[in-house]
């Protein structure tokens, strides 16, 4: 019996020849839905420290901003870092750049919120060089969101 007539060879090579074709055929699934972003995203604008305060990441539904000589960046995703219960909390919602130049997580070091924004014109060589230091960190890792400005009378 040739091996064309035998009907085990037909049904093995219509089987091979279905296999074949889903295999070359079938569409990739379709990509999982894109999660929706927890918050919405941040324009660009003017904050004053007394604005500033309101995102302290006090809830989980709370951005943590964060301003660095005069720039404010939105580090919400280092919130293990920046909130409240975080080695970085007192800093949240504030003008950190006294404290960071001074490499001090300490309150007092902290400027008023209602006061002016410090000039830091008192500030060794040394701590410059921190604080510039600590800006490029946040340049390269956060989102600039705004830029500090006075208090509004």
């Amino acid at each position: 019996m040739s091996s064309l007539a035998n009907p085990v060879n037909w049904v093995l090579a219509a089987v091979l020849g279905y296999i074949t074709y889903n295999y070359f055929s079938a569409s990739p699934p379709p990509p999982p839905p894109t999660p929706r972003p927890k918050f919405p995203t941040l324009v660009f604008k003017e904050y004053t420290p007394k604005e500033l305060t309101e995102f302290d990441g006090r809830t989980s539904e709370t951005r943590i901003l964060i301003a660095i000589n005069t720039k404010v960046f939105d580090v919400t995703r280092g919130r293990n870092f920046y909130g409240p219960d975080g080695p970085y909390g007192n800093f949240a919602g504030r003008d950190a750049s006294r404290g960071l130049a001074k490499n001090s997580f300490d309150k007092s070091v902290l400027v008023a919120v209602d006061g002016p924004i410090d000039k830091l014109e008192d500030l060794t060589d040394e701590e410059k060089e921190s604080l510039s230091d600590w800006a490029m960190h946040f340049e390269g890792k956060y989102q600039l969101v705004g830029k500090l400005i006075e208090n509004k009378d």
